[in-house]
């Protein structure tokens, strides 16, 4: 049963934009104010909503949009460009009745992504979506539009991965990690949202002031079932949303220069295997990618377990793609300045971009989008008879359903009405699945809100 959320006090207001958002015709205006099928207006409400409720400590999507049913916003076209008319919008987004200046450069860059991916990308036969290459242009121009890639930089970019519902220890040592990243002049992208995505942020936040480090950057790539959930944190300076789950990791690994996992739940599984599925394909085995899981030292079991599971369904052999730091926050981020001084050699004599990975190999099972439906879950081939990096993709989706049942708006509701989702697979793969995912319920990986988890899935 989904948990209802008592709402704070409202605030209606009519706001300008903050940041980069162009004017808008009068089509994508119309296009906005739409609630029909093809319109955009119920996307850009519900992705709105958790950016003004930032401050709520809660992943519910549908819990969220229960509580604020009277919210609304409307783009208005004006001489002068566009405003935002806010209907009984969370107070808490607003100081002394002004919105805080980072929330509205966040609603502005929601506007601008959705906008720019309906017409550009969805509605324009520029890009093939159904090939590899069409699908890597298309990322690269969502990043570009968004000025997310920084031609003039050095590899700084650190892309730091964990769950959002993990304990205070958990999230003091991911702090921690960014701090001594800052101080050995690392930036840092991450999902947006709270626990391992914010804490390395603050570290490094205060690690650059204490440099005296200019133009920083906190850089969140996310995707509206997932913004939904896990609103941008406050320190977030640059926010791109992407279309979807596998776009979204697309740029995570085509602009970071490194990547560091704290300890998580199914999402974090997730994206592990989604990195090492790519880095086992045949095409990317000379390019370093330097990769660390780390946690305070109680999280070595965490690890034990999820480094046994790696190496019975993808081999041995995965062990060499990751290197796995316990209670040591100084070495990470020298393991990780070493690595990213690494890539900057590579690419420098590869003659490739500093800001775009265009030479990684992205197998298309990685990019075509999966729909978490109850029979595409139960037709997932979970089995070590195949490719390991095509078991790493389906094991990929596997989570990525059982993310969506957890707190997508979609996944939560096609749960609630057709029951829990069914994964099949070969009898000892399905024990050490088993054993993994109830780990994380075991540890409360699953859910912010502190209820009782029930699990959206079965195996069978």
């Amino acid at each position: 049963m989904t948990p209802t959320i008592q709402p704070y006090a409202t605030i209606s207001s009519i706001i300008s934009p903050e940041g980069s958002l162009e004017v808008l015709s009068q089509h994508e205006v119309n296009r906005l104010q739409s609630t029909s099928q093809n319109g955009l207006h119920d996307l850009l409400r519900r992705c709105a909503l958790a950016v003004l409720n930032c401050g709520r400590p809660t992943d519910d999507s549908v819990a969220i949009l229960e509580a604020y049913k009277d919210f609304d916003i409307e783009v208005l076209q004006q001489d002068r460009g566009i405003r935002l008319k806010l209907t009984n919008a969370p107070a808490e987004a607003f100081v002394d009745g002004q919105m805080i200046r980072g929330i509205r450069e966040h609603l502005s860059s929601i506007i601008r992504d959705i906008v720019y991916v309906y017409n550009e990308i969805q509605q324009h036969n520029r890009f093939d979506l159904n090939t590899g290459e069409g699908t890597t242009n298309a990322v690269f121009h969502i990043l570009r539009k968004a000025g997310t890639l920084k031609p003039g930089r050095d590899p700084s970019l650190v892309v730091c991965w964990g769950g959002h519902s993990i304990s205070r220890e958990e999230y003091e040592y991911s702090k921690d990690v960014g701090y001594h990243l800052g101080l050995r002049d690392l930036d840092i992208c991450t999902g947006c949202g709270p626990g391992a995505m914010k804490g390395p942020m603050k570290g490094a936040n205060v690690a650059h002031a204490k440099q005296r480090r200019k133009d920083s950057r906190y850089l969140g790539i996310s995707e509206p079932g997932i913004i939904a959930a896990e609103a941008p944190n406050p320190i977030v300076n640059e926010l791109v949303v992407m279309p979807d789950i596998e776009k979204r990791l697309e740029a995570f690994v085509r602009l970071g220069h490194g990547i560091i996992v704290f300890p998580g739940g199914v999402g974090t599984a997730e994206e592990i295997l989604y990195l090492l599925g790519i880095l086992l394909h045949p095409g990317n085995r000379e390019i370093p990618f330097p990769l660390i899981f780390t946690g305070p030292a109680d999280s070595a079991a965490y690890f034990q377990k999820i480094d046994e599971f790696l190496v019975y369904t993808l081999g041995e052999e995965i062990r060499q793609y990751y290197t796995i730091i316990t209670g040591d926050p100084v070495a990470v981020a020298r393991k990780m300045r070493e690595g990213v001084n690494t890539i900057r050699e590579f690419r420098r004599h590869q003659q490739d971009a500093f800001y775009y990975n265009w030479r990684l190999t992205i197998a298309r099972e990685f990019q075509a989008p999966f729909e978490p439906t109850h029979e595409a879950m139960r037709g997932l081939a979970l089995h070590r008879q195949q490719p390991k990096h095509e078991l790493a993709a389906n094991l990929r989706r596997a989570f990525s359903g059982i993310v969506a049942g957890n707190v997508k708006e979609q996944g939560i509701r096609a749960i609630e009405a057709h029951g829990p989702f069914v994964l099949t697979a070969e009898p000892l793969l399905m024990q050490r699945l088993d054993e993994l995912l109830s780990s994380f319920v075991a540890q409360g990986r699953m859910k912010l809100d502190g209820q009782p988890y029930t699990p959206c899935y079965v195996l069978k």
